[in-house]
């Protein structure tokens, strides 16, 4: 039962009403659970819920006027009855899945929902990408909504990408079928200063009644951060401690709290609520980035919520923060996010609420998975060719695209490094003094080289620079089409040689990500869509992105999931440093900065 042939409830509102009042059979009835409503923050033994048309009829202490012959009963046993997981803010993309084998792994581990924001395909397809994701997703037997993306590119002037964004695509995407909104409006520079696209974007959104998505990337909560609040913006997921959470929840924001494969930003924030006290209805739980590996072998919004709990909260307002709090937020209150009659009937069953076992997963109605098996099939869009063949990067690379030249007479030069920062979105500002051979600049230390390689127009453009923390050692490359946003090639290395071929070797395979050292690749994922997502299924991208994380060790890399650091270094619009095709980008400035200090 898709999104094409569910019923709304006006259509089934006649059927609903007649098996709540017993004058007519529901289609499944879960007897003797304990319902976990989200409404009011209770757990309710011996329960049981009704269901038909995909929607719940009754919820209640007995069930049994709503059984009929051909009613399929399913004994809870006691267990909790909890409402679906909503993801209220993630990038299919980052999980190098398409929409439908997203949904294939995560159904099984309870999420039912999603709000997602194709803002990396944007980038590379425009408003094309945008609908081809937009389509598969409602092909889904879960609810995928869409957030229309607000910034291609995400800082103008400051990147190129392969397609650009208009306020008249927002417009045009506010009609179709599956767009719940705006996505993350990163271009929080220019709604400060006031930016009449970034404004009819917004007024765009809010004119169609739909939610608009933000994306704060600065420390300062200062008159910026309040000009920001004024401009629109109803959400936020880029907060990194306490005051961060506190600040958005007080300027009316919904603040998302995020655990994604590298960002751990949970810990520091849930203290507002466990702590501080705040309501935590103006707090919503969400992945941003989860890539194959993080979802197939430790879960998804399970994992989060799991996670919050852990970190002290209450299960059942950790669990609100999952479902209520962010279908609330979109409008869908009365649609999805809980237990409730006339709601869409997705709920799991588990033996507990603190570790959470995803034990049996319904949505809309039909059971989905089981013990973490998918039951149902998540049917495929049919991707065409064009959206198969977006590497063009000219030209061959050899070593030499990847020298850095010294100024004239330089035995070293002091250079500006971007410095990863584990688990977190945010790089720092660092220095380095670098030695100099032959007129050309080396690493030292801790120091690798990085590029980024035009690859959406074949200019043939190279931009050279220099990043730290990554730890490698010895000979060695790597490089991904997936360089969030512009989506260019990112490549770092210690070897120029190596980094050509890792370069080619991309434009080889039509995208993806590979790890070379010593002069032979030690591991490949081929992402052929857009250069950022495989069709073929998790099981097989994680094993490839496993291999890829054992590479970049084997190089000498222990950073926690360090390939999303890799692939947010040319992310122009969180501060403090990163690096773009037109050069290096101090963030905290929104400017184009000098490699070397002169």
């Amino acid at each position: 039962m898709n999104s094409t042939n569910f019923k709304t409830w006006a259509q089934s509102a006649p059927r609903l009403v007649a098996v709540a009042a017993g004058r007519a059979a529901a289609d499944l009835v879960i007897k003797g659970g304990t319902w976990v409503n989200v409404h009011t923050r209770e757990c309710l033994e011996n329960h049981d819920l009704a269901i038909a048309d995909g929607r719940f009829a009754y919820c209640g202490p007995d069930a049994s006027h709503c059984v009929g012959p051909e009613t399929e009963v399913i004994e809870a046993n006691g267990r909790y009855m909890i409402p679906g997981l909503c993801d209220g803010h993630m990038h299919i993309e980052s999980g190098m899945l398409t929409p439908a084998e997203f949904a294939r792994a995560v159904i099984p581990h309870g999420t039912t929902s999603m709000f997602t924001d194709p803002h990396e395909i944007a980038n590379v397809l425009g408003l094309a990408g945008v609908r081809m994701m937009h389509d598969e997703a409602l092909m889904q037997p879960i609810n995928i909504f869409t957030q229309m993306p607000s910034c291609a590119p995400s800082a103008p002037g400051l990147e190129t990408t392969g397609f650009e964004i208009s306020a008249e695509d927002v417009a045009e995407a506010m009609a179709w079928p599956g767009i719940i909104g705006l996505g993350e409006m990163m271009n929080f520079p220019g709604v400060v200063n006031g930016d009449p696209q970034m404004l009819a974007e917004i007024a765009a959104t809010q004119n169609a009644g739909k939610t608009v998505g933000g994306h704060y990337a600065s420390p300062d909560l200062g008159p910026a951060f309040h000009a920001y609040a004024a401009g629109g913006p109803a959400d936020d997921h880029e907060g990194t401690c306490e005051a961060d959470a506190i600040a958005r929840a007080r300027q009316g924001m919904r603040h998302m709290m995020r655990l994604g494969s590298a960002w751990y930003d949970v810990e520091s924030q849930i203290t507002a609520v466990t702590e501080k006290g705040l309501d935590p209805r103006s707090f919503i739980l969400c992945t941003d980035d989860s890539h194959s590996g993080t979802i197939v072998n430790e879960g998804h919004m399970n994992r989060v919520v799991r996670h919050a709990i852990e970190c002290g909260c209450d299960p059942v307002i950790a669990l609100q923060m999952a479902t209520i709090n962010t279908a609330t937020h979109f409008g869908l209150e009365r649609e999805l996010g809980s237990i409730a009659p006339g709601r869409r009937a997705d709920v799991i069953l588990t033996s507990d609420l603190k570790t959470l076992p995803i034990e049996h997963v319904i949505a809309r109605g039909q059971t989905v998975a089981r013990i973490g098996i998918c039951e149902v099939d998540c049917p495929h869009f049919d991707w065409p060719r064009h959206a198969r063949n977006t590497v063009h990067m000219g030209p061959a690379k050899t070593a030499e695209a990847f020298e850095i030249s010294a100024p004239d007479g330089a035995n070293t030069v002091r250079a500006n490094v971007i410095g990863v920062v584990e688990n977190q979105a945010p790089t720092k500002a660092l220095k380095a003094d670098l030695p100099v051979t032959d007129g050309l600049v080396e690493t030292a230390g801790d120091v690798c080289q990085i590029a980024l390689v035009e690859r959406h127009r074949a200019t043939g453009s190279v931009v050279n620079g220099f990043v730290s923390g990554f730890g490698y050692k010895g000979k060695m490359a790597m490089a991904s089409t997936v360089a969030h946003d512009s989506h260019h090639m990112i490549v770092v290395g210690t070897d120029r040689a190596m980094m050509a071929q890792a370069a080619n070797r991309l434009s080889e395979v039509g995208g993806g990500i590979t790890v070379w050292k010593d002069g032979a690749e030690l591991a490949l994922v081929e992402l052929p869509i857009a250069g950022l997502m495989s069709d073929e299924p998790a099981k097989t991208v994680a094993r490839k992105a496993d291999a890829m994380v054992q590479a970049m060790n084997e190089c000498g890399c222990t950073l926690n999931n360090a390939y999303m650091q890799h692939s947010l270094l040319a992310l122009v619009v969180i501060p403090e440093i990163r690096i773009s095709d037109l050069g290096l980008v101090d963030v905290t400035k929104f400017e184009l900065t000098p490699l070397f200090e002169s």
